[in-house]
């Protein structure tokens, strides 16, 4: 299987637990889904990838891969590798990531949704590129124009409290964040989650826009007394068709080729070219 052509695809959906258990888009009802490919496994420089699905949206074709690629025996640095290398060969333009969160905030409670606007890497992750050719510069690091087609399906098909901006932490797991680490963050971030990074330096990297829609699935420890593992489970399972279809709108609304953000011209030749392909000559 790994030795499969990688499809053209403008758009790919890094999917989170808060599709998991919807088999994102098979068990969603529109008519203009159509699963092309399945089980879709490719050979790269940092090995074998995870399964992917390829599917369309009208003429739009998308690829998509559960939990971030995350699985036994890679690490999180390589599965991160893996799957933009997959979307970089396969010409992808717009990513759209999801994942349910914890909060910091105070404020925010179980279900509302946040479309962050900037990020606090937490992680020692931080080296996670795939050649070292570009300067990323990390203003807007999650595209403005796909953040505001993500608004505004969240709006269409969710009640709720939603929240256009706040500030997403990153932290290794796969634990969760003790007390006085949630009592660190707090005014210096929204929510705190596993995800964001290093995605959102890649995606930069290959040239493509990103930007993430999640959903609070529990509390940072102290905010409340307790959080309730089942609280987690039922939104796991009983809010994934709606997170599916929020997506499959955003899709549905923004171009590919068209793109009026600044994400592509933040992306820079680096100034050490010249030593970068020295170390790469010497392998």
């Amino acid at each position: 299987m790994s030795e499969q052509t990688i499809p053209v695809a403008d758009y790919a959906v890094v999917g989170g637990s808060g599709t998991l258990s919807s088999d994102f888009p098979a068990k969603l009802s529109a008519s203009d889904v159509r699963i092309l490919a399945d089980n879709l496994r490719f050979s790269t420089p940092y090995g074998e990838g995870p399964a992917m699905r390829l599917f369309s949206v009208g003429e739009k074709n998308v690829l998509t891969v559960k939990m971030h690629g995350w699985r036994s025996g890679v690490t999180r640095s390589d599965a991160s590798r893996q799957i933009f290398w997959i979307f970089r060969e396969a010409g992808v333009k717009r990513i759209i990531s999801e994942g349910g969160v914890g909060t910091v905030n105070k404020l925010l409670d179980l279900r509302d949704f946040i479309i962050p606007d900037d990020y606090l890497d937490l992680s020692v992750r931080k080296d996670v590129m795939l050649d070292g050719r570009y300067l990323l510069v990390m203003r807007d690091a999650l595209c403005h124009e796909l953040r505001q087609a993500l608004i505004a399906s969240t709006r269409k098909r969710f009640s709720g409290r939603i929240f256009t901006r706040g500030t997403y932490a990153v932290t290794d797991g796969r634990h969760f964040e003790s007390p006085a680490e949630i009592a660190m963050l707090n005014g210096h971030a929204d929510i705190v989650g596993q995800s964001l990074c290093p995605e959102v330096y890649l995606a930069r990297e290959i040239g493509a826009c990103y930007a993430g829609l999640y959903f609070t699935v529990n509390y940072g420890e102290g905010i409340r007394e307790k959080w309730s593992h089942q609280d987690m489970a039922d939104i796991f399972y009983d809010d994934a068709p709606m997170i599916g279809e929020i997506i499959l709108d955003t899709i549905r609304e923004v171009s590919a080729k068209d793109r009026t953000c600044e994400c592509l011209s933040l992306r820079k030749e680096t100034l050490l070219k010249d030593v970068y392909n020295e170390v790469s000559s010497k392998g």
